[in-house]
């Protein structure tokens, strides 16, 4: 069975059948692969894989982001946190460069991003918004999309089994027909961030990847991140408000306050008192299964 779908207002032929590939990269981190990758790690791995440096952003003249220096490297998941309004969307905007800086820069490796092309950036940075726009698409086509920083004349075998893949991960393959203007947001939300995944890039931002998502699919969808980052020697920035799942599943946590950052820690750093000076909240941090988890006191 055939089917036709269209790219770039191209019609392309190819197989709704899946292809079982596994795709990983030649330098993986080690740890939490299930074996599908090799544990190797380059000499410069521990180098910030992306760093935000002294960064300003304002809207007119409302200062939004105030001396922001922050960096992640590969096999890292960076949580930034904070309350509505303190610039965490603002921020990542800015780290792929949808937002301008007002001051300071944002590198990728040890290139200047205000200075690369938009296919450029879109090769090395993935992005997904807390809220994207729906269209006459399907599902299959909006993942394609994802591939387009690396296209060349025309689709590859490559290119599909990527597509292929990473619909079946994400629990998708049933929908790839249905039009992405059909599917719930919480599908929508699974279906963007699977498109960033195929984009195959060096990190990925994501705003409230789970926001849209029931209790089963914010654990499904941050399991595959969670695998993409450490089979595939990448990192992941992403702001949440949920603080549970980010102690569950990220590495590092930026809070902010008034467009500041407030503090940069591990999971160990995060304590009651933290949490209390940012949000203005008494709890309990407390230990189950080995995990932290934040408990309101009322």
């Amino acid at each position: 069975m055939t089917g036709d779908h269209t790219h770039d207002g191209v019609m392309h032929e190819h197989p709704h059948s899946h292809r079982d590939v596994v795709h990983t990269h030649p330098h993986s981190h080690g740890g939490g692969c299930g074996g599908c990758c090799e544990h190797h790690r380059d000499d410069d791995d521990c180098l910030a894989l992306l760093r935000a440096d002294a960064v300003e952003f304002e809207y007119g003249t409302t200062k939004i982001l105030k001396d922001i220096t922050v960096e992640v490297s590969r096999g890292e998941i960076l949580a930034i946190l904070g309350p509505n309004g303190v610039g965490k969307s603002t921020l990542l905007k800015c780290m792929n460069m949808i937002l301008k800086p007002k001051a300071g820069t944002i590198l990728i490796g040890d290139m200047d991003l205000s200075k690369m092309s938009g296919r450029d950036i879109a090769r090395n940075v993935g992005y997904v918004a807390q809220r994207n726009e729906s269209a006459r698409m399907t599902v299959f086509d909006t993942v394609l999309l994802g591939r387009k920083p690396h296209l060349g004349w025309k689709i590859t075998e490559h290119d599909y089994d990527l597509v292929y893949d990473a619909l079946e991960k994400f629990g998708l393959s049933n929908m790839q027909l249905r039009y992405i203007d059909e599917i719930s947001g919480g599908e929508l939300q699974r279906v963007c961030v699977c498109r960033a995944i195929v984009q195959e890039p060096s990190v990925l931002l994501l705003d409230e990847p789970t926001s849209a998502l029931d209790m089963s699919r914010q654990m499904e969808i941050l399991k595959l991140i969670r695998h993409v980052v450490d089979c595939h020697n990448c990192a992941t920035i992403m702001t949440m408000h949920d603080l549970n799942l980010a102690l569950r599943f990220a590495d590092k946590f930026v809070f902010m306050k008034g467009g500041k950052i407030h503090k940069i820690c591990d999971k160990s750093g995060v304590t009651p008192e933290l949490i209390e000076e940012v949000y203005g909240i008494a709890v309990d941090v407390i230990s189950h299964n080995n995990m932290p988890i934040v408990v309101p006191k009322f």
